[in-house]
């Protein structure tokens, strides 16, 4: 029922039967209005539209859609974060064509917030359609605002939810804060900002859930996820947007998915015969089924009675003492190490939900994608699919590098994982009694073999000497002199032919003075752990504060990294370069000796938020100044050119003064005088720092290190992370959260909070200015470094120069604790023309 506003009585009187001809139930027209007791009813009668109060409610009221049956089922709420406490409020259409909730008193308490369109026309109306969708329109065709654009916490049939990559804004519901309370609650379902098309719930910024990955009609290898017969899921993909509705074969049911506030998205339909609704899946139902539940490479058993976490073949708990206390959240860690190529095999697992973050390739057969993931080193499974992009069925590749997160072996709807293990960790589980019988028989008399060999061979050495050390100084000149070395670091002869035999210009230390120093390498010593290695404070016996740097045994990775801070390190010569002492080789040993650095690195004080404070803009434009200074001179004013790739907060070392010191150069590379671009097969770097190009492409320049330092510089003006920036802020990083707020002329807001006393504006507009042009996609965009040392040091310089908006961003699953990586550092494959669409699984 509708009312008209008072001041139009006397104009119905007068016309009376012309206004009933003219008026209809489901629609609100200029000079009308709903106050509590009178509703709007879609002209099939489905859907009702009206004032509500909640169960238990003390008098507040809100305005909303349910469907018209026994049971009142609200599907959409206006008001949900400001109910109304007045019997007489009423909803109309405004004098600026906006629809409102009013107040006795003309107060708005909610307006659909429309702004450019002036007096409602004639034609202007509110109508309830027969979807549920409560449209305002300026006629029939011109629909201004509908509240299936701006959902509750009930997703139907015509309703859709969105991911637009261009705006990087997204369409999602949220639950009800309990049972009768319709205000938001801590649980969202929408799509992420990944490519892929998988439905996510989130608890508040944290990841909750995750469904698989699209395949046509259904959501594979997730639990209760998949519809009935009667009702599916669609996706509408292009360019610019995914989306997801839910469509149903029989128009006559009511059908719906709600997300409760417990986190759970439901799948209900009416029956009618009882007069209730019935529930026919809801997710998650246990902790297996939240989000990383079981850590990394590890995944939930919901094949048993009780779904358990486990470990996968070939690998153990993290932490044993944490599993047998029920927390898994450090996951497994390998038993066996790959050998990159070198007696690598794959393990097939049947019934999988399929890890977070694939990346799909296309136009391949299963040979292929073997061989795609045993040539790249840090590709850790692959599983073979078809690919539904519309009417076209496309086979392909779906990879996976680095960990392993959020895997389930169900009881349906599972794929095939193909797991990559050392070939000694393979085997099947109808084997494993006559495998272990194998190694019993063949290790005892294999044992006493090898401790005669070792026996004899241990006597011989001790007579003729085969294993006395070589000098220390020999073996630093072959690692220098080495022709495949010098060519795996630099990509051309250019260095050697120049330079052939010379060993590192670089002092030796003895190993007995490294333990003295450190203590035996005691824990108390130990600063900090790398990915090859653990860094000790030492003290020489001269009082000499040193850092030591303990590779780790056996490291492949490690000894690259070792070959190349000694030879590049050693002649490098900079005020913000950290300065190498010397080195010490020992048998197996391999240490890096540094000056100590008493303020530790960057991200101690940047990402904490008990000591960001101390540092004050001041330090902070300092570093900002200084890091960019020994940049420039790594490309182009050092004996060498060099390009750092792995430029980040941990790898900037602070002195007593809070002077910024470049370090750890194992990932480096020497450029050819002549040379700007190189490519290579082993990505190397940290989430969140690497450039698009290098990324997804394998290519590098000195504009893969200005995009790192561009990264950099945003981090340190914020104090934010860019890894995890979009578990706080409704951004997918922190690039895109700067990009915005300078496009819209709010950059002052986008400081630290803790200093924003101390900072000068021009100097903090000028920063950002600088680090948005250095994060452009394309390098050609970016400046040089030299360049960008001239906008930063000279205030009277103008930027011509505008920021393209950054809209490259990589996703890598987070510790669901903390909302960080739980490595900081990692290898990353990446593919051209890589296409991440709906998947199928054979």
């Amino acid at each position: 029922m509708v009312r008209l506003l008072p001041y139009d009585a006397i104009f119905l009187l007068s016309s009376l039967s012309l206004l009933l001809l003219g008026t209809s139930d489901d629609r609100l027209t200029p000079g009308e209005f709903i106050s509590l007791n009178e509703t709007l009813v879609s002209d099939a009668g489905e859907f009702v539209f009206g004032f509500f109060s909640p169960t238990n409610s003390t008098g507040d009221f809100y305005a909303g859609v349910w469907y018209n049956i026994p049971q009142r089922t609200v599907i959409w709420v206006a008001n949900r974060e400001q109910p109304i406490n007045d019997s007489s409020a009423t909803l109309r259409i405004s004098d600026d064509s906006n629809l409102v909730i009013m107040d006795s008193e003309g107060g708005i308490f909610w307006s659909s917030n429309l702004s450019g369109f002036g007096t409602p026309g004639n034609d202007t109306a509110a109508v309830l359609l027969n979807s549920g969708s409560l449209v305002l329109r300026a006629n029939s065709h011109n629909i201004l605002w509908q509240s299936f654009d701006h959902p509750t916490d009930t997703f139907v049939p015509g309703m859709k939810i969105q991911y637009n990559f261009g705006k990087q804004s997204a369409r999602y519901i949220t639950s009800w804060k309990d049972t009768n309370d319709p205000s938001p609650g801590n649980f969202s379902l929408g799509i992420g900002s990944s490519t892929a098309a998988q439905l996510l719930i989130w608890s508040g910024t944290k990841l909750y859930w995750r469904s698989q990955v699209w395949i046509g009609k259904m959501f594979t290898g997730s639990r209760a996820i998949n519809t009935t017969a009667v009702a599916y899921l669609t996706v509408l993909e292009d360019d610019d947007e995914i989306g997801i509705t839910l469509s149903v074969s029989d128009a006559s049911l009511y059908i719906r998915y709600t997300l409760n506030y417990l986190g759970q998205i439901e799948l209900l339909i009416w029956d009618n015969s009882s007069k209730n609704w019935t529930k026919y899946s809801s997710v998650p139902n246990d902790k297996c089924e939240t989000y990383g539940w079981c850590g990394q490479f590890a995944y939930c058993d919901s094949t048993e009675s009780v779904p358990a976490c486990k470990c996968m073949e070939g690998f153990k708990p993290k932490v044993q003492s944490d599993w047998e206390n029920g927390n898994f959240s450090a996951g497994c860690t390998r038993k066996k190490a790959l050998r990159c190529g070198d007696g690598d095999g794959f393990l097939r697992v049947e019934g999988m939900k399929l890890p977070d973050h694939v990346v799909f390739l296309r136009n391949r057969n299963i040979g292929d994608c073997r061989t795609a993931c045993l040539t790249n080193c840090s590709c850790t499974a692959y599983a073979y699919s078809d690919v539904t992009t519309g009417n076209e069925t496309i086979s392909g590749c779906l990879i996976w590098v680095g960990e392993l997160i959020d895997t389930e072996m169900v009881s349906s709807g599972g794929e095939d994982l193909y797991l990559r293990l050392m070939d000694i960790s393979l085997g099947t589980s109808g084997s494993k009694t006559k495998t272990r019988r194998i190694v019993i028989i063949v290790s005892l008399p294999a044992s006493i073999v090898s401790l005669a060999c070792i026996f004899i061979f241990w006597k011989f050495s001790e007579v003729f000497g085969v294993f006395k050390d070589r000098k220390k100084g020999n073996l630093l000149s072959d690692l220098s002199s080495s022709t495949d070395f010098a060519n795996n670091i630099s990509g051309s002869n250019e260095f050697i032919e120049r330079q052939p035999h010379q060993g590192p210009e670089l002092p030796l230390i003895g190993f007995e003075n490294i333990l003295f120093a450190t203590n035996s390498f005691s824990d108390s010593n130990k600063l900090g752990q790398g990915g090859f290695g653990i860094v000790y404070k030492g003290n020489l016996p001269g009082g000499q504060e040193i850092a030591v740097k303990r590779l780790l045994r056996g490291s492949r990775q490690g000894l690259e990294e070792f070959k190349n801070e000694v030879i590049l390190i050693a002649k490098l010569q900079h005020r913000n370069l950290v300065k190498l002492l010397a080195c010490c080789i020992h048998g197996e040993e391999k240490l890096l000796v540094y000056e100590y650095m008493p303020n530790k690195s960057l991200d101690f004080f940047l990402f904490d938020p008990t000591q960001k404070a101390k540092l004050d803009w001041g330090k902070r434009f300092n570093i900002i100044k200084g890091i960019a200074r020994a940049l420039l001179y790594l490309h182009q004013d050092s004996r060498l050119r060099i390009i750092h790739r792995d430029l980040k907060a941990s790898n900037i070392l602070l002195d007593a003064e809070m002077n910024p010191k470049i370090s750890d150069f194992g990932m480096a590379r020497i450029f050819g005088g002549n040379q700007d671009e190189a490519n290579t097969n082993r990505v190397v770097g940290t989430y969140g720092y690497m450039s698009p190009e290098y990324a997804m492409e394998g290519l590098f320049s000195v504009k893969s290190d200005v995009y790192s330092y561009g990264v950099l510089l945003l981090e340190i003006v914020s104090g934010f992370r860019n890894s995890s920036f979009h578990l706080i802020m409704d951004f997918p990083n922190l690039l895109a959260y700067a990009w915005e707020l300078w496009n819209e002329g709010k950059a002052n807001d986008y400081v630290d909070s803790s200093i924003a006393d101390t900072c000068s504006p021009t100097e903090v507009l000028r920063s950002i200015h600088v680090g948005l042009l250095c994060v452009q996609d394309s390098p050609n965009d970016r400046p040089a470094m030299s360049s960008v040392v001239f906008m930063l040091e000279n205030e009277e310089a103008t930027i011509s120069a505008a920021p393209k908006q950054p809209i490259f961003t990589i996703q890598r699953n987070l510790n669901p604790d903390t909302g960080h990586p739980p490595d900081d550092t990692y290898q990353v494959y990446s593919y051209n023309n890589v296409t991440v669409t709906a998947a199928e699984g054979r």
